[in-house]
């Protein structure tokens, strides 16, 4: 991608021919705004994900405008094609930076209209400020790779407990049709006896579709074991990332300790 000129670290002050970018993306495509100073906006739509296609877009906006070593200065919001698109922008000396959605000084329950266009002229407009010295939104730190696949289980784990309370409660809310009430039986592993002296009391269709939600329920309890076992023994072998940052803080000391938990927690 040789039209995209590398941004040296410490050096990203905006010069007049630098070009700014913003992506606006959604599901299955993605809309590009890029734009200079004097020239005024290019837009693009592309499929969403592919790289070549926004390469394509630069170095023809690029020669376009007559700036073949502009520096390009790029945003989106962070959304849940998270870190990847970064660290490719990043890779090919792009000056990306990663919008926190929530921040941006736009009421987007405002009744106004909403198309990707507009989303994205407003993003490439916004980010032209912000290079100016303005405060128009926050800026997300990138995470490690490892960092942000460690999040990964507590996510996971968060999900499949909610998803183990929704299973009980529906099966207790089946069972409560017909006068049926398990109390913390669901809870435990009395399930199963309970369950084959109470469950005549109940029509058979309700039955099967009782058992089929318990199937489902067994399959996340068995989840959830498997991943707190796991989570058991990295903190046992010293490898999880918290026992990771809290010997890193035994060993720098109170003051380094204060630097380091800045920049892991903001």
């Amino acid at each position: 991608m040789r039209s995209i000129q590398s941004v040296p670290r410490g050096e990203q002050a905006v010069q007049q021919d630098d070009l700014f970018m913003s992506l606006e993306l959604g599901d299955k495509r993605w809309k590009l705004s890029i734009g200079d100073a004097r020239h005024g906006v290019s837009r693009y739509d592309v499929a969403a994900g592919d790289t070549a296609a926004i390469a394509k877009c630069v170095a023809k906006t690029s020669e376009r405008f007559q700036t073949p070593n502009a520096v390009v200065h790029s945003c989106y919001e962070a959304g849940r094609d998270g870190w990847w698109l970064h660290r490719w922008l990043t890779r090919v000396g792009v000056d990306n930076i990663v919008v926190d959605a929530s921040s941006i000084e736009v009421n987007r329950r405002a009744r106004r209209a909403k198309t990707d266009r507009l989303d994205a002229d407003k993003l490439r407009t916004m980010l032209v400020r912000h290079h100016g010295g303005e405060h128009v939104w926050s800026v997300l730190r990138e995470p490690t790779e490892q960092d942000e696949d460690a999040r990964r289980v507590h996510r996971e784990l968060q999900r499949l407990t909610h998803e183990r309370t929704s299973h009980i409660n529906r099966i207790r809310a089946l069972l409560v049709l017909h006068n049926v009430r398990p109390n913390l039986v669901l809870a435990g592993r009395d399930w199963p006896a309970w369950w084959q002296k109470n469950s005549e009391q109940v029509e058979p269709k309700l039955r099967a579709e009782i058992e089929r939600e318990v199937a489902r329920l067994t399959l996340v309890k068995d989840q959830v074991r498997s991943i707190e076992l796991a989570r058991r023994r990295e903190l046992a072998s010293g490898v999880h990332p918290m026992v990771s940052q809290l010997t890193r803080l035994a060993a720098i000391g109170p003051t380094g300790a204060w630097v380091l938990v800045h920049e892991v927690f903001g």
